[in-house]
Order: structure tokens, then C-alpha cells, then sequence
């Protein structure tokens, strides 16, 4: 939540006392908000506006609930991401069943804890060791051992090969691609709109899981971002040019660094252009044609 607060400051300082995003009598139709049914996502969106909002008023915030982690709203049923993401599973199963010292790992823990091994790796304890190790806390101890440094280092250790792993065998790509397709749609959807001159939905906000972030942060080709942190935000900007304003330009920013010209679609544009941005058009072909020609155009 702290997190989230500042994070709302910080884009407060930015868009709204620096650019004038919003004016200071907002209205709800101005944002467009979008949360999972998942309380902790709802409460990171409530944090984040409470520091991001002038004058923060219950009365004007509506979140939609959205039943799926990959905010696809309408467009969920496709048969073919389901098949990448069986493969993807597949090969993260073969990969830990090879890894024994894994394996192990999870025996002891499992022991420690007292709870049989299957259930442990199936509640992943990554995510709850790392809340641990963040934040400086001792791992659990019970009459059968304690939790070590070992045991943590041994799966985040299998982590990061995984990641390497799923880079490089490119399933987990085609599941991005089709998984991240519908928020990716709306997103330029809402961006054309505005180019327009509409004013409605001037600022956007999904709030998510890392395993809605993950498949964007792939699909967009920036593969070398690390797995998604505790309020991890991936912001799209519109820009507008002053002397041509029929000019727009978008900008990708993760975690505060401009990965724009890490993206699949600009990573050659700042070669020919002076502006740190990309033409909006770039990331609408990619949208609407490339990310399919990247599945092999089927």
C-alpha cells in the first residue's frame, strides 16, 4: 500500500502538476479504471489513486471488475493460447523434474513446515520467502528445522534459469502474444480516441497480478525485464506534437526507466529520429498486424 501510495505521488507530480493531465475539477468519465476480482488488486488501485487523485472522492471512483488476470474482457475463448500455455507448462515441469537439488529443497521445507511436498511446490513459497527476504524478516522455524538462506537460494536460483530457459524456447512468447493481444487493443483503442480530441478515459488504469504484467511486458519484445516486483507499473503515454498536432507519438515506461526503444516495434526508430518517443502508428501495426505475423501469421 505504501508502495502504491507513493507511486500515485510520484505520477501526481508528473501528470498532473507538471503536464496538466487532468483538470483540477475531474470528472469520473475521465478515468477509466479496471481491477481484478481479487481484493489485493482493488486495494493497490484504491492506494495509487488516494496519492495519484487532487481530491480523492469515493463518490467519483468506479473500479469494473474483471474475472480474468488477463483482462480480456470479451475476447478470452482462444483454443491456441491455451495450447502455448500447456507447452510453456509442460516445459517448466520437465525443467524442475531434471533439477534435484529442487526437489530436495522442497522435501525439507516441506518437512520443516509440515505439510506434505506436493501441496508446499504447489503454493510456490517463492512468493512468500520473498516477502520475508524484502523486508529483512527471518524465515520460519518450527520443532522440525528452520527455513535458510539455502532453501531460498535454491529456488530462485531454479527461477532464473527458468526464465532463461523460457526465453529461449519462445512458448511462453506465443502465449503472451495471444494473452496480451485484448489489453494491448484497448489500449491503442482508448489512445486513437483521444487523438480524435475525445476527452473521456484521459488516464487509465488496469490493476493487476504479475502474471497480467508478465505476458505484456514479453508480447511488447521486452524480454530482458525481470519478473514483475511488489508495485510494479508499465505506463504507455500519448504525446502530441505542438507544431504538427496531427502528430502523436506514445512512450513505454517500466518501473520509471523509458524502455521504448526496447519494444519489438521501435527498437530502430531512435536511429532516425531525434524525439525520445515512437509514432503512435508503430504500435498500432504492431497491434493490429504484427503480433500475429510474429505467431507465423496464422
Amino acid at each position: 500500500v505504501v508502495q502504491h501510495l507513493q507511486n500515485g505521488q510520484l505520477l501526481r507530480d508528473i501528470y498532473l502538476k507538471k503536464h496538466k493531465l487532468l483538470p483540477t475539477d475531474w470528472s469520473a468519465d475521465q478515468l477509466y479504471l479496471e481491477t481484478t476480482g481479487k481484493s489485493r488488486t482493488l486495494q493497490s488501485g484504491l492506494a495509487l489513486l488516494y496519492g495519484f487523485l487532487p481530491d480523492f472522492d469515493w463518490k467519483k471512483i468506479y473500479f469494473r471488475h474483471q474475472p480474468s488476470a488477463l483482462f480480456c474482457s470479451g475476447s478470452c475463448y482462444c483454443p491456441v493460447r491455451n495450447q502455448y500455455l500447456e507447452k510453456e507448462q509442460r516445459r517448466q515441469y520437465l525443467l524442475r523434474l531434471k533439477n534435484s537439488q529442487l526437489e530436495k529443497t522442497y522435501g525439507e521445507m516441506a518437512k520443516i513446515v509440515d505439510v506434505p511436498t506436493k501441496q508446499l511446490r504447489a503454493a510456490n513459497p517463492i512468493d512468500s520467502m520473498l516477502c520475508h527476504f524484502c523486508h529483512n524478516v527471518s524465515f520460519p522455524c518450527t520443532r522440525n528445522g528452520c527455513v535458510d538462506m539455502e532453501h531460498f537460494k535454491v529456488i530462485k536460483t531454479h527461477q532464473i534459469e527458468d526464465e532463461k530457459e523460457r526465453r529461449e524456447k519462445k512458448l511462453y512468447l506465443g502465449y503472451s502474444l495471444l494473452g496480451a493481444h485484448p489489453i494491448l487493443n484497448q489500449t491503442i483503442s482508448r489512445m486513437q480516441r483521444a487523438t480524435e480530441g475525445r476527452k473521456e478515459e484521459l488516464f487509465a488504469l488496469y490493476s493487476a497480478h504479475d502474471v497480467t504484467l508478465s505476458p505484456v511486458l514479453s508480447a511488447l519484445g521486452l524480454s530482458e525485464a525481470r519478473f514483475p516486483r511488489f508495485a510494479a507499473r508499465l505506463i504507455f503515454e500519448l504525446w502530441q506534437d505542438r507544431e504538427k498536432p496531427s502528430d502523436h507519438s506514445v512512450r513505454i515506461l517500466y518501473n520509471g526507466v523509458d524502455v521504448t526503444f526496447h519494444t519489438s516495434f521501435c527498437q530502430d526508430h531512435h536511429k532516425r529520429s531525434p524525439k525520445p518517443m515512437c509514432p503512435l502508428e508503430n504500435l498500432v501495426r504492431f497491434v493490429k498486424r504484427d503480433m500475429f505475423v510474429a505467431l507465423g501469421g496464422s
